[in-house]
Parts: C-alpha cells; sequence; structure tokens
C-alpha cells in the first residue's frame, strides 16, 4: 500500500495539483480526439461546411459510445478507491475484472446497433440529404473502433484510482497525437476525406487501449486486472451500475440533447444554424472536459479519505476542487463573451458560417460561469457514493429543463433560432443553483454521519 499512502497522508493542495494536472492534461488531450477531427474537416476545401455539419450529426453516437465506458468506468472507478482505502485490495482488483468484462460486452452490442440502424439514426439526429452522406461516411467506420474506445476510456479511470494519474494521462497523450499526426495524413495526403478522419481516430484509440490492457496486466501497478475476477457478478456490478448511472446520463444526455438542438434548429434555420451547433458544442467540450479533469483529479482524494473516515481531509479537497473548477470556468465565459468568433476559427473559414457561430456562442454560454460549482458539487456527490443526490441532478438540468426549454421557447420569442440557442444559458443557472443548495445541504449531513479518525494524518 505504499504507493497509496500519500492519499491519506500528503499534504492536500500539493496532492490535489498532482493528480489534477494529469488529469486536466489528459481531459485537454481528450478533448483534441473529439475536435481536431472537425478543425480538419472543417478546412477541407469546397465542402469543409457540409463535411463538418455532417460529421457533427455522428455527435449523438460517440457520445452514447463515451457515456456506456463512464457507466462502467466512472461508476467503478471511486468503489475501487474506497476498498482501497479499506485496504482491501482484493476486493477492490474483484471490481475491475468484472468491469473489464462489461465493456468488453457492451462494446459488441453497440457496435452491432449502430452497424445495423446507422443511417435511419442519422436521419432521426437531423441529417437532410446534403449531409447524410459525410455523417454516414464517418460514423460507419467509427462504430467498428468501439471495441477499443470503451478500453481506453472505460479502464482508464481504474489507473487513476490507484493514484497513477500520469499513467493514465498517458494513454489519453499517446493515443491523442497519434491522431492529430494521421489527421492530415488521412484526409489530405491520402485523399481520404472523412473517411481518413474515423480511421485515424479509431487506430489511435486502438493504441491507447493496449497500453491501458499492458499498464494493469503489467507489474507497475498495484491492482492488476486477473482471469479469476472476469467472471460477471451482481454483487459486483450492480454498485458499479447505480453509482454509474449519474455519469452515464450526464453524457448520454449530452447524446438526447444534440439531437434536440439539431432537429430545432435544422427546422428553424437550416444547416447553417445545424453547422453552428457543431461548433458551439465543440467549444463547450472546452470548459466541461476539463472540469472533469480536475474533478477526476479529486475523486481518488474524496473517495479514498472518506472509505478511512479522514474527514476533514475531504473538505480540503473539496473546496480546492471548488475554488479551481469556478475560476477556471469564469475565465472561459470571460474570453468568449469578450471574443465570441476566436474559438470558431479553430473550425472553419466559412463567412457565413464565422457569422452566426460568433452571434450563437454568446448567448449559448451565458451561463458557464456557474459550471464550475455545477460539476464540482456533483462530482464529489459520485465521489461519494451518493448514487442517488447525483442522478437527480444529472436529470435536473439536461431531461428535468433543457430539453423542454429547447422546444418552447421558440415559441415565446420571436427570433425562433435565438430562442433555442437561450434554452442553454437558462437551465445551467437554474441547475448550477439547485445543485449549490442540494450541497450545501448534504454535505455536512453526510460527513456528520460517518466514523471519523483522529490521527495526527487526517489533519495534514
Amino acid at each position: 500500500m505504499e504507493q497509496n499512502q500519500p492519499l491519506g497522508t500528503q499534504k492536500i493542495g500539493p496532492l490535489l495539483f498532482r493528480l489534477a494536472l494529469p488529469a486536466v492534461t489528459a481531459q485537454l488531450v481528450n478533448m483534441l480526439y473529439n475536435i481536431v477531427d472537425r478543425i480538419y474537416i472543417g478546412h477541407i476545401a469546397g465542402i469543409g461546411s457540409m463535411a463538418l455539419t455532417g460529421v457533427g450529426l455522428c455527435f449523438p453516437v460517440i457520445t452514447l459510445i463515451t457515456a456506456f465506458s463512464s457507466l462502467i468506468g466512472m461508476g467503478g472507478a471511486p468503489r475501487v478507491s474506497m476498498q482501497m482505502g479499506r485496504q482491501n485490495n482484493r476486493g477492490a482488483e474483484k471490481i475491475i475484472g468484472n468491469c473489464l468484462t462489461a465493456l468488453l460486452v457492451l462494446s459488441v452490442i453497440l457496435t452491432a446497433v449502430f452497424l445495423a440502424f446507422g443511417e435511419p439514426l442519422l436521419f432521426l439526429f437531423g441529417a437532410s440529404a446534403d449531409t447524410i452522406g459525410y455523417a454516414t461516411e464517418y460514423m460507419n467506420i467509427y462504430v467498428i473502433g468501439t471495441i477499443f474506445v470503451m478500453l481506453a476510456l472505460g479502464m482508464n479511470p481504474f489507473i487513476t484510482a490507484q493514484g497513477f494519474s500520469k499513467v493514465s494521462m498517458f494513454t489519453v497523450l499517446i493515443g491523442a497525437v497519434t491522431n492529430i499526426v494521421l489527421d492530415p495524413i488521412f484526409i489530405f495526403g491520402f485523399g481520404w476525406g472523412v473517411k481518413g478522419a474515423a480511421l485515424a481516430t479509431i487506430l489511435s484509440q486502438m493504441i491507447s487501449a493496449v497500453w491501458v490492457i499492458c499498464f494493469l496486466t503489467g507489474k507497475h501497478t498495484v491492482l492488476k486486472i486477473r482471469l479469476a475476477n472476469l467472471r460477471p457478478k451482481a454483487r459486483l456490478l450492480l454498485p458499479v451500475l447505480a453509482l454509474g448511472v449519474s455519469p452515464f446520463i450526464m453524457t448520454s444526455t449530452e447524446s438526447l440533447l444534440n439531437i434536440c438542438f439539431n432537429r430545432s434548429l435544422q427546422h428553424y434555420g437550416g444547416d447553417l444554424a445545424v453547422g453552428a451547433m457543431t461548433i458551439l458544442s465543440s467549444i463547450m467540450q472546452v470548459l466541461s472536459l476539463p472540469l472533469q479533469g480536475m474533478s477526476q483529479g479529486a475523486q481518488p482524494i474524496i473517495s479514498y479519505n472518506y472509505g478511512a473516515g479522514n474527514l476533514q481531509r475531504v473538505k480540503k479537497a473539496f473546496l480546492l476542487l471548488w475554488g479551481a473548477s469556478m475560476t477556471f470556468a469564469v475565465v472561459f465565459w470571460g474570453l468568449n463573451m469578450l471574443a465570441p468568433t476566436l474559438m470558431p476559427l479553430l473550425f472553419s473559414n466559412s463567412p457565413k458560417l464565422l457569422e452566426f457561430a460568433g452571434w450563437a456562442n454568446r448567448i449559448y454560454i451565458a451561463g458557464t460561469f456557474l459550471m464550475g460549482t455545477q460539476i464540482a458539487c456533483q462530482q464529489t456527490f459520485i465521489a461519494l457514493g451518493e448514487a442517488k443526490i447525483s442522478l437527480f441532478l444529472a436529470l435536473l438540468r439536461k431531461i428535468i429543463l433543457l430539453i423542454p426549454l429547447i422546444y418552447i421557447l421558440p415559441l415565446l420569442i420571436q427570433d425562433q433560432v435565438c430562442g433555442v440557442f437561450l434554452a442553454e444559458p437558462i437551465s445551467d443557472i437554474l441547475a448550477a443553483l439547485t445543485t449549490l443548495t442540494l450541497f450545501t445541504l448534504k454535505f455536512k449531513k453526510l460527513l456528520r454521519n460517518t466514523p471519523t479518525v483522529t490521527s495526527a494524518e487526517s489533519q495534514t
């Protein structure tokens, strides 16, 4: 257990920085996975705008695959950390083995479903006759690599949960660098266009998946993947699924939201509005993924010390996470409000699309200054094992608030396209205030009802 002692003994500030920096870096690099294809595709001569819109229509599929990875990875990692805090490494390894089996089964099912029903789904997502060709080209290749995507994203949290944040960072870094290198070669050098972008992505994810499995079966990890633990057991998987359902909904509802946004914008604004939405969803990832990285860095500290009863360390870790998250969110908000076309320039050189995206950007991100509070509190609930509260908060922002507003506001506002985009900031603000209120009430009660330790280590 020597490698995990710092989670319970090292000063919170340096420890959080050491764990969060690689996690944030990994998420920033992971962001490149999601947007670098769009950056290159948006600059293909002659077809860039339509190709970008087409690839953007695949976002719900990509998001859903990521969501199932989070269901297992983000549901299992906090439980692994808690078991380590209780000095139960054997139990932690059983959880990891069962999670690997679950990811393999889910990847086979998802691949079959998307290959069988891909084109009808894309039309449901808002594809038009002009964009369906680009969308199917990208999606048919991407879904073949589902198993690699799910292994890379779903098993990497179990590396972070042990405190090996640098190793988990390299999981993403290796794949992203490969993707960045292969994209221009496949898209422009070989002339494969959209197909080349998809092929570069799945090859990169394959390399990341191999890296993760090699580490978790190698000699440097504390917890190993063992054949004896691969047989699925309900008593191990059901608690993982219960805790993972919140991050699953947080991610999968992005898929549903994208469908709702695209269909509504296609109705009121056409392909130009859908193309702008592709850009705005990419910009939102620039905010949300680093915030998730900070939370991932704090999660092992919070879960480990909560399991060990070191409640003062739990409080300190949360306060530092909240402060850093709020600072980043406010800076992001200010930058986009002052220069709304700066980030859209990365994705397109079309004057019409840039003008539209810049106007929409100011509306769409207007409530993001509170996103730091939303994610920090919600992810801390997950780290503490509070599945029900996390599930409610995940449903609140997107299902209860945002989706109805996407359809209601255009009926109430004369500028109907503006009404669609305005749904985002209204739901962001209402959800963040609700989350903060619930967290303030529940956090103290959780800690008060938990047995504490009184050693000097708990005060470090």
